[in-house]
């Protein structure tokens, strides 16, 4: 993303937080921006800022106020932010491992406090989310791929968009390993093939195709459904390595 594009992100996040403090007055506790976009990472605001909201209360007519700083919001291609009550934050942590330890790595607040300040968090079901994900997610590719393999464009769309939600899920693996997960998605694949023995050479072409788009980096039929198959066998073999590791039941400030 450039400059100027760049610019203007971030004062459109200016305008929301503003939009926020204006419609929750004093219930609005804290806003955070989290996960890659918040350590600088262009690519990521290119897919989306993630924002969470943190309240002291939270009723139905506090959600109804909220819609239109979100549809603002939405229109600039932003996805809806997610809500809170301080409360929550603290008693989530074991039901949300992996969106936790991700905040806990990258976040940038707004406004108000840092709501994950003395929130402790414990490892012993991260193992199991980690493993419920990217079996989902791995069953979610294989059904797209039956419409997607129709065409290179849409396979190429397919392994594309998928690779950013998997490579979320790589940075809990690395975690489950001792390993300390980089911010960027890209880094946090390229961590996981060292540290498992992937082919990384089949993350790499997925990721240019990312960047590039399908256009700048066309692929022939044959080349998109054999680099599909080999995305597809990486892909189980992290969960099959994820199956094997036992829990883990640490537990760890913010």
């Amino acid at each position: 993303m450039g400059t100027t594009a760049m610019k203007i992100t971030q004062e459109s996040l200016k305008h929301f937080v503003e939009d926020l403090r204006v419609t929750h007055k004093e219930n609005l506790a804290a806003v955070v921006l989290y996960g890659s976009a918040a350590a600088g990472d262009a690519m990521a605001e290119r897919f989306g800022l993630n924002v969470l909201v943190a309240l002291h209360s939270i009723t139905p007519k506090d959600l109804r106020l909220a819609q239109a700083p979100a549809r603002e919001w939405q229109r600039l291609g932003q996805p809806t932010p997610v809500y809170f009550t301080l409360r929550e934050l603290s008693e989530a942590a074991d039901v949300f491992p992996i969106e936790f330890h991700q905040m806990a790595r990258t976040r940038r607040v707004l406004f108000g406090q840092d709501p994950f300040e003395f929130v402790e968090l414990s490892n012993a079901n991260l193992r199991h989310q980690t493993e419920y994900e990217l079996r989902g997610k791995l069953i979610q590719l294989r059904r797209s791929y039956i419409p997607a393999s129709a065409s290179s464009e849409k396979l190429a769309a397919l392994m594309s968009e998928s690779l950013g939600t998997f490579s979320s899920l790589f940075r809990p693996v690395l975690i489950l390993h001792g390993v300390e997960p980089p911010v960027a998605k890209q880094a946090a694949v390229r961590a996981v093939v060292e540290l498992l023995g992937l082919d990384g050479e089949t993350f790499e072409k997925i990721f240019t195709l990312r960047a590039e788009g399908a256009e700048e980096f066309a692929l022939t039929d044959e080349q998109a459904n054999s680099l599909f198959a080999s995305y597809m066998q990486q892909l189980e073999r992290v969960v099959e390595v994820v199956d094997r590791l036992p829990a883990q039941a640490s537990a760890s400030p913010l």
